[in-house]
């Protein structure tokens, strides 16, 4: 179903209510950035719509994260829902007052393998991977010391604060007159109906996006899609005054799993010279990489899966993933602010869940660490009723 034309086909198609909760044309069951961006782009084709939320802020993976919108890295069959995401980003950044700059990405080379991989992937991907010298790397790590034979530079990536973006863009919408239910549990959505905590509200149209949380609702498609919590050792660290302001970074680590690169043909003999170059970070299943935002640096990261992680931060894994982040830019005393363990689903089967568990429901689960990348392409397409791409 087209959102964008049905759901606001008048008065007569509305539900009766049986509550004392009142209605709206959309209701978006989840704050991160995916049920943001998809509230924003309803509320921009003149959809009321209404988000609820079970915390009284974002909070969730959409703030976890590293703000890196990697398009490029993608795989082929997502680069003209990336294009669509990044414009999106822009759009809404120019609308919400958030920063969405586009630096681009630098990844170092530091073997002649992963030199070999960045080759390929320019063969393949033509000017969207630009091979770069190492006196290149060099500047845009701000560190003229590392030990590389070159590298490339993905100059369609952007970069947004994720600290900022999506309560920037919750503010927004609450401004103009998006309804935000804060603090509001969601106990079950069907038929134009969402029972809450807070009362019973209806739509013609519920869109469901609650991250990790899919099991409150929908534990059907968590057994379906094998979905569980995927948990990453997180830090923040100060930024050296030699370190760019807009550095955004991905490794060797970065090639072995970022779909569009990984499918590159040298990338098995990448994957055993990590494994014999860097057996720690091959177990801790680590995209080393690094963004900078305002407050300092974003580094990390490994990869933990469970259905019900533990909550603990492992710290060999935290100092072993801060050693080598900044041996890359050189930053020989870290200095240390925070460090957090980031969460979102995850699915060994697919990279987002978009189903329609009835004509008036549409659930919507990125199931990897591509949300803050695709989501505002992920919006278009649960608006237009389009399906997942491959599918």
């Amino acid at each position: 179903m087209n959102l964008y034309v049905q759901v606001w086909t008048g008065p007569a198609h509305r539900p009766t209510m049986k509550t004392m909760t009142d209605t709206a044309d959309l209701i978006v069951v989840g704050a991160g950035i995916l049920g943001l961006a998809t509230a924003w782009r309803a509320h921009r084709h003149g959809l009321s719509v209404h988000v609820i939320d079970r915390a009284d802020r974002p909070v969730g993976a959409s703030i976890q994260n590293f703000g890196h919108a990697c398009f490029t890295a993608q795989a082929d069959d997502l680069q003209d829902l990336g294009a669509v995401s990044a414009d999106g980003w822009a759009a809404a950044a120019a609308d919400a007052g958030f920063r969405a700059s586009r630096p681009g990405t630098v990844l170092p080379a530091v073997t002649p393998v992963e030199m070999q991989v960045l080759e390929e992937f320019h063969a393949h991907r033509g000017d969207d991977v630009r091979l770069i010298d190492r006196g290149a790397v060099h500047t845009m790590l701000g560190n003229p010391d590392l030990d590389c034979v070159g590298g490339a530079h993905l100059p369609r990536d952007m970069r947004v604060n994720p600290r900022e973006a999506a309560p920037a863009l919750a503010r927004h919408l609450a401004a103009r007159g998006v309804r935000f239910s804060w603090r509001t549990s969601v106990h079950t959505v069907g038929d134009g109906e969402a029972l809450t905590s807070r009362g019973v509200f209806h739509a013609p149209q519920i869109v469901v996006c609650p991250g990790e949380h899919l099991n409150d609702t929908h534990p059907d498609l968590v057994t379906d899609h094998d979905i569980r919590t995927c948990t990453l050792t997180m830090a923040l660290i100060d930024r050296p005054s030699g370190t760019p302001a807009d550095l955004a970074m991905l490794t060797g680590t970065s090639m072995t799993r970022y779909d569009g690169i990984a499918a590159m043909p040298s990338v098995d003999d990448l994957r055993r010279e990590l494994g014999s170059r860097e057996p720690a970070l091959t177990e801790a299943i680590a995209n080393v990489m690094a963004t900078a935002v305002p407050d300092g640096i974003l580094i990390g990261d490994s990869h933990d899966y469970d259905t019900s992680p533990d909550p603990f931060i492992d710290a060999a894994q935290s100092d072993l993933l801060l050693d080598r982040t900044t041996r890359y830019l050189g930053i020989a005393r870290p200095v240390v602010r925070q460090r957090w363990q980031g969460r979102y689903a995850d699915s060994p089967s697919t990279n987002l869940v978009l189903q329609h568990p009835d004509d008036r429901t549409t659930v919507a689960v990125v199931t990897s660490g591509i949300g803050m990348t695709l989501s505002f392409g992920i919006a278009d397409l649960i608006l237009t009723g389009a399906d997942a791409p491959g599918k």
